[in-house]
């Protein structure tokens, strides 16, 4: 399917390493004058490419917002961690069937806090991206992910859960060993975990995929996340049999963070840079990794038990109808 924002951000890209370029041949000049012509022109040019991709990213559909959550070049789970956290150290296995690369788990430092984290990662090249399976996970992927956060819950550390993938995988091997057992169990679990839980969807939220590590006290989203129950292609391919209705569905769907907070589903939406994530990852993640902290000692000062009592609380809210609504 032809997504004219990636067109769009191809075309800017060449046209800023013009820029440059000439940029560097002014210097080569022995006429003062013209070169100092030739650089203002330069960035005036340079300014209006500027104002002309604000314009263009102020006013996303919502199928485009979809295509900058999947940007390949946008940072992931391993890269937030990198930026955001110290002492990483990551745990595998399930202990009961294999390790599942497409999600990482492990123990970190947040600022002089202890958190233990659990994430879905996508491969940066072709090779990454089948050792990873795209971001999707298996039930030992889950199940290992239950491992670590009942480890938190045994040693009283804060949970952070970066969402990142299309879904669970819905292989037949996936089936097998039960996938849908594998995250209703998380669900259960991590409703009941007396420690503060916080999730972060930072690119794509698909399905019970997304949902299986997202239970949480506050869910954040950046602000070109998606989040929904179902991929913008696979509800086109159910209601109209065909994929190529996916941006009628993605509107249809609201599944965008300005969208969802507007429902109530989200706490917060950490802003990107103008472009995206993936212009500018340690912006983003400095962003991200601040309201992380202010979050964390808001729900670090709840006692156990209100903890859960307000988690269950939030999600009976969901879905809730009320007379003369709309």
């Amino acid at each position: 399917m032809n997504n004219p924002l990636s067109d769009f951000d191809r075309n800017v890209q060449n046209l800023q390493a013009r820029i440059d370029a000439l940029r560097s041949a002014t210097g080569t000049t022995d006429e003062p004058d013209e070169s100092k012509a030739v650089s203002d022109a330069l960035e005036q040019l340079a300014t209006r490419t500027t104002q002309l991709q604000n314009r263009r990213y102020a006013n996303l559909t919502t199928w485009e917002r979809v295509q900058v959550a999947r940007h390949p070049e946008r940072p992931h789970t391993l890269d937030y961690i990198d930026l955001i956290l110290s002492d990483w150290i990551e745990l595998h296995g399930d202990r009961r069937f294999a390790d599942d690369p497409a999600m990482v788990c492990g123990l970190a430092r947040l600022g002089e806090r202890s958190v233990a984290v659990v994430g879905q990662q996508k491969g940066r090249d072709t090779k990454k991206r089948i050792m990873r399976n795209y971001g999707m996970p298996h039930p030992e992927g889950y199940r290992k992910a239950l491992r670590i956060m009942e480890l938190a819950g045994r040693f009283g550390l804060p949970i952070l859960a970066f969402v990142d993938t299309p879904g669970a995988f819905p292989g037949i091997a996936s089936e097998e060993r039960g996938i849908a057992e594998a995250i209703a169990v998380n669900l259960r679990e991590m409703s009941v975990l007396a420690v503060p839980i916080l999730a972060i969807v930072i690119g794509e939220g698909g399905s019970g995929g997304a949902l299986g590590i997202g239970v949480a006290d506050r869910l954040l989203m950046l602000e070109n996340a998606w989040y929904c129950v179902i991929s913008p292609e696979g509800c086109a391919s159910i209601l109209w049999r065909t994929p190529e209705m996916a941006p009628a569905a993605a509107e249809a769907l609201k599944l965008t963070a300005p969208q969802l907070e507007e429902l109530g589903l989200v706490d917060e939406i950490i802003p990107e840079p103008v472009a995206g994530a993936h212009t500018d990852w340690k912006s983003t993640a400095a962003a991200l990794g601040a309201r992380i902290e202010a979050h964390l000692d808001e729900l670090s000062s709840l006692l156990s038990n209100e903890l859960i009592q307000r988690r269950i609380e939030r999600f009976n809210r969901i879905g809730e109808w009320r007379e003369g609504s709309h």
